[in-house]
């Protein structure tokens, strides 16, 4: 059980400023704490729905039937609570064109600079910067679009605030709700933001804008990379699959079916067809470039916790997607040698279930400051042991849409799936040469360098900020 802090009790005041609402978790959070905080600041500050765009600076939107195509000529990408705190775009959902165009819905295309706060569900209370590269997306009702009016506030500024410490605790401090949790754009709107002068406001802005086109910068570089790749294998046809329009996988009878396999998953003839184009270039089997290396998921182990200065994070499946993962801190000493990756290690997500939208079957890459992260047992590690072949370029590989749909294909199991390892084994990785696998390498590598410093400006932003308001 909760109980307010003796020196923080729960007032008639803070009912007045909750609107008289009911629930115990706004008045033993801390938000009353902090607001009292900020407001001895020596500073002026100002409601947050004073600071946005006229005509509802800050809504979410209607429920609407979503219908999801795959053709780019006829849809729009589309972001959700989940897909918002994403590093990777590149699989998102998009959203029917003709219905994202609509009179009623034309206002939920994001536009760069905006804040994002989820508003519903397990992420609600998370923060997110739409970043130049989103500018004509779509998001759906469940995430808060917070609108700056420049004229009034710094985009990156306002950000930075929501994201902070102390914005964290005001922003959650709204949310309520039993089995799925929500915020209202009203109670987000009555968050007040300390003001410190243009010269700290535009510091800390132009980091935060920085960091977001350094984001970009990565998204278009792996995007390129993977072109690259394809193009120069001469299989650039696989970058754009449709592969809900090559139609069900129905009545196809394979041959020289062997023990290996019975399942008809194994045999899917879309899946089949990309193997057989993969295969007319020269390439090296996934099992042979791991030789020397590591080719295998991770230990299970017990979870023991510790606290910062003597644990290591260690992010799952979900969060290693992420901009920024949130996981718990558990100890190393108390866990296997393998949640921690070598430079240039490729994850697989290799647990979960079929959903179109589900991690199973991506793949991230461990390198620069993701070193220091610990990650579960629910990924393949896929570690080179062929300098020839960096994980850098394997990466290039594993981030595409057909690799997607091949380790999807390689899946048994029942209601949790995992990869047959000897088809994982088999998997073809096509081979260029080595000037174009050392190119396509160093274009992945670049790309991870601007995450890193993208994360590095936004850490000092919140530095500069939380300076600011502690003095």
């Amino acid at each position: 059980m909760k109980v307010a802090e003796a020196g923080n009790p729960a007032r008639r005041g803070g009912f007045d400023r909750q609107g008289l609402r009911l629930v115990a978790k706004p008045y033993l959070s801390g938000a009353f704490a902090t607001q009292r905080m900020l407001e001895r600041l020596p500073v002026e500050s100002t409601a947050l729905k004073e600071l946005t765009a006229r005509h509802g600076g800050i809504f979410s939107g209607p429920q609407f039937a979503r219908v999801y195509l795959t053709a780019p000529e006829h849809s729009v990408p589309f972001v959700g609570s989940k897909d918002m705190l994403v590093a990777d775009f590149s699989t998102l959902p998009r959203l029917r064109k003709s219905d994202a165009e609509l009179p009623g819905m034309r206002y939920l295309k994001l536009q760069a600079g905006t804040s994002l706060i989820s508003r519903s569900g397990f992420n609600a209370g998370r923060r997110s910067y739409v970043r130049p590269d989103m500018a004509g997306f779509w998001s759906s009702e469940d995430v808060i679009k917070v609108v700056p009016d420049e004229d009034k506030i710094k985009p990156g500024y306002l950000y930075a605030f929501l994201s902070s410490r102390f914005g964290e605790v005001l922003v959650r401090s709204g949310i309520y709700g039993s089995a799925v949790k929500h915020i209202a754009p009203n109670h987000v709107g009555e968050i007040r933001v300390p003001r410190f002068g243009a010269a700290v406001e535009n510091e800390i802005h132009e980091l935060v804008q920085d960091a977001a086109e350094l984001r970009a910068e990565f998204q278009a570089r792996l995007e390129a990379a993977t072109r690259d790749l394809f193009s120069t294998a001469e299989i650039e046809e696989l970058l754009d699959l449709r592969w809900h329009e090559r139609g069900r996988d129905l009545g196809f009878a394979p041959r020289r079916v062997t023990a290996t396999s019975l399942r008809a998953l194994n045999f899917q003839p879309r899946a089949q067809r990309i193997l057989e184009r993969l295969g007319e270039r020269e390439c090296v089997t996934l099992g042979e470039v791991c030789e020397g290396g590591m080719l295998r998921t991770g230990k299970r182990f017990k979870r023991v916790e510790a606290d910062r200065a003597h644990g290591v994070r260690l992010v799952g499946q979900r969060q290693s997607f992420w901009v920024r993962p949130e996981g718990r801190w558990i100890s190393a000493e108390q866990a296997p040698d393998d949640i921690l990756q070598q430079d240039e290690t490729v994850l697989i997500a290799a647990h979960g279930t079929l959903g179109e939208n589900e991690v199973y079957g991506r793949s991230i890459l461990v390198t620069g400051s993701w070193l220091d992260n610990a990650f579960s047992q629910d990924f393949v590690r896929v570690l080179s042991g062929d300098a020839n072949v960096p994980g850098a370029y394997l990466f290039a590989f594993f981030r595409s849409d057909a690799a997607f749909r091949v380790l999807r294909s390689m899946s048994v199991g029942g209601k949790q799936q995992e990869y047959h390892t000897k088809l994982l084994r088999e998997l073809p990785i096509p081979l260029l040469t080595q000037p174009d696998r050392d190119r396509i390498a160093a274009t992945v590598r670049s790309a991870y360098k601007k995450r890193d410093e993208a994360d590095r400006k936004e850490d000092l932003a919140l530095a500069r900020l939380e300076e600011a308001v502690t003095g």
